[in-house]
């Protein structure tokens, strides 16, 4: 093609790229508007709630994502290649090819797999979050953070409460950002299955918890019984605080009952989230068996 070709010669240069499923549009530059707005959303909470969408990243996290919440699908020139690429492209509106340099401009990981995607925010109500058996279901199993700011902390507690079966996650607004990259990368694809809300008011949303029956049990080094001695087979939520300064008085006000996880050697306490694990994989054992029990 040759400059005398006109608006084709355009396309040639916006396109780059000519395939079997015809032109694909190549972004070939780190100043390009797509790379600027993608980093935007990675680096700044305020314009992840302004655009109601988080970033996340990777061949496994990607796979998870149903296909009508991804906006926008990344790829690298080498990802595309991949046997992977058909099956996640399907489906997804908007696809944009990457060269590999640019593509590490876009990535927040050291090692880019190649795939990123722009993926349409969960929004959940505290009635949803906090089902309890009244509403015809499970008990609850909840977890209430106060403050946490790791974002590895916050990211294992969605991983571990999946696993654990947590019901749903309530946090208060000075908590990390549950769409930070970090967090997402931590969650390992749990972020979209865990429900989860984010509150102004926690003092508000732990007395509804409790207007609906669910007891409230914090987790203090001072606290009353052991943790392997309370009942969790009801409807419960867990309290953690922030993993420095632990709970403030007026979170701690609010619980029923505050449990502590006893330490052997000269361990004071245990990381946030490494506790709030404990705490959910005992209530998974307390339910385990009382099923097993009814079933004989």
């Amino acid at each position: 093609m040759t400059r005398a070709a006109g608006s084709g010669w355009r396309i040639w240069k916006k396109y780059r790229k000519i395939t079997k499923e015809g032109y694909i549009r190549l972004i070939s530059s780190t100043v390009n508007k797509q790379v600027k707005f993608v980093n935007a959303l990675v680096k700044k909470a305020r314009t992840r709630r302004e655009e109601d969408l988080f970033v996340a990243e990777g061949l496994r996290m990607c796979q998870e994502i149903p296909r009508d919440r991804i906006r926008t699908l990344y790829v690298s020139e080498s990802f595309r290649k991949t046997p992977e690429y058909k099956a996640l492209a399907e489906g997804v509106r908007q696809v944009e090819v990457v060269k590999d340099e640019v593509f590490r401009a876009l990535s927040d990981t050291r090692t880019p797999q190649g795939i990123l995607a722009l993926v349409r925010q969960y929004h959940y109500t505290l009635d949803q979050v906090a089902k309890t058996s009244g509403d015809g279901g499970p008990p609850a199993q909840l977890m209430i953070l106060e403050t946490l700011q790791d974002p590895g902390n916050l990211g294992t507690i969605l991983r571990a409460g999946e696993g654990a079966g947590v019901t749903g996650i309530l946090m208060d607004s000075c908590t990390v950002d549950i769409y930070s990259p970090k967090v997402i990368r931590s969650t390992m694809g749990s972020v979209l299955r865990v429900p989860f809300v984010c509150v102004e008011d926690l003092g508000s949303a732990m007395d509804e918890l409790k207007k609906k029956g669910i007891r409230i049990l914090a987790a203090h080094l001072e606290g009353g019984r052991a943790y392997d001695q309370e009942d969790y087979r009801q409807d419960v939520a867990f309290l953690v605080g922030n993993e420095g300064n632990g709970l403030s008085e007026a979170a701690l006000t609010r619980a029923d009952a505050r449990i502590h996880i006893p330490m052997a050697g000269r361990v004071e306490s245990l990381n946030a989230a490494v506790a709030a694990s404990v705490l959910m994989f005992e209530a998974a054992r307390q339910r385990r068996m009382e099923f097993k029990d009814r079933r004989g």
